[in-house]
């Protein structure tokens, strides 16, 4: 399954390639475009990772670059892959149909907003997969197997302060743990649908991060987690970067008639209450407080009238920082915000995370302690142990 630079591209994933909404460029200059990074971008475990919690370099991926599709739609976009209609199917069973068996893999992040945009990365292999190795194990294995294994690295090579702190630096992340997800598969290929807007820590991340879309460069990598010994160094299957998008850019997708669903608004302001409530009361994060209903402390509104003011401030305070979105309202005099406390330095550098709300929601960064070496509990790995 490895990728050797010396192969030659087959015509038909160059044709995959250049066929999305936005091209493909070089990794050092992609404006309103996507690239494959170094594999060495990224941290992954080690040989002896169990014992010495030593990451490596991530080295080659596992799987070819085949393209990336940066689509909205009236419905949310999901199983693409079995839309015989689709680019990307139209590619595969080509292939087939000229005897080649490549696999593909999908991975569709459906963004939360009311326009439903999608972003979907996909990798393919053009060899078999080995019998019994941990890739085989995820084809084969079931739905639990799979939420426990596949995980995400982000990183924002480029952006505001703001979504850098929220993020953090190599972000790691379960999905099936942290977010809803959907595989589909067929005989030529594998589709995991990622419901961001089913986790209101990415939830609001990603709506810090689309009022910056157009500064932001994102590298990101997918691979199945290693949790034993004969299950490591880990192999990143693929990994893509995309660069200041411009959400104008992005291509229409067409649902099928029998996949059409509601669009999918924004989090209604009680939601965001609560989610403010779980940041400043940990301890009562599943509770919103009875006031929630009345209260608009939406991230972001399209009608803003002229007496919307929205601040940044960064406040040191005897040394505990404070990190906090205001949005004051003059007609009504709602402020909603959300803070960041640095006690003693405890706190992770990561906007959206604090003692007891980890818990309560589920993280988006992992941590490996002594006691974890299974790889059961993920919550972002210590500095000292990281390489």
């Amino acid at each position: 399954m490895d990728c050797s630079n010396g192969e030659v591209q087959h015509q038909w994933i160059e044709d995959v390639k250049s066929g999305g909404a936005v091209p493909f460029l070089e990794p050092d200059n992609c404006p309103n475009g996507w690239a494959t990074p170094p594999g060495d971008t990224f941290m992954v475990r080690g040989p002896e990772y169990l014992t010495t919690k030593v990451k490596i370099p991530g080295g080659e991926y596992l799987l070819k670059p085949l393209g990336f599709d940066w689509m909205k739609s009236p419905g949310k976009i999901c199983e693409v892959l079995n839309n015989k209609n689709h680019r990307v199917r139209k590619a595969i069973d080509g292939e087939v149909s000229h005897g080649n068996q490549p696999f593909v893999w999908a991975f569709n992040l459906q963004l939360p907003s009311k326009d439903n945009y999608s972003a979907i990365f996909y990798f393919v292999s053009l060899e078999p997969v080995p019998e019994g190795s941990l890739v085989d194990q995820f084809l084969k294995g079931d739905e639990t197997f799979r939420k426990s294994r596949l995980k995400l690295i982000a990183n924002i090579v480029k952006g505001p302060w703001i979504v850098r702190t929220a993020v953090g630096e190599q972000a790691i992340c379960i999905l099936g743990r942290a977010l809803s997800c959907k595989y589909i598969q067929g005989s030529n290929f594998i589709e995991i649908d990622v419901d961001v807007g089913s986790s209101i820590v990415a939830n609001a991340i990603v709506h810090l991060a689309f009022g910056s879309v157009q500064t932001l460069t994102v590298d990101l990598a997918f691979l199945i987690e290693g949790q034993a010994e004969s299950e490591l160094p880990e192999r990143i299957l693929g990994a893509v970067r995309f660069a200041e998008l411009n959400p104008g850019s992005a291509g229409v997708y067409e649902v099928p008639s029998e996949e059409q669903q509601e669009s999918a608004p924004f989090l209604p302001a009680r939601l965001w209450q609560g989610f403010s409530n779980m940041l400043h009361n940990p301890g009562n994060a599943r509770e919103p407080s009875s006031s929630s209903q009345s209260t608009n402390g939406s991230l972001h509104r399209e009608d803003v009238d002229e007496n919307t003011t929205r601040n940044l401030n960064k406040d040191d305070v005897d040394g505990n920082t404070t990190r906090s979105l205001h949005k004051e309202d003059l007609d009504d005099n709602t402020t909603g915000s959300l803070h960041k406390e640095d006690a003693n330095e405890k706190t992770a550098a990561n906007l959206f995370q604090e003692d007891g709300y980890e818990s309560a929601t589920g993280s988006f960064h992992e941590e490996d302690t002594e006691e974890d070496t299974n790889g059961s509990s993920h919550k972002g790995d210590a500095d000292e142990n990281t390489k």
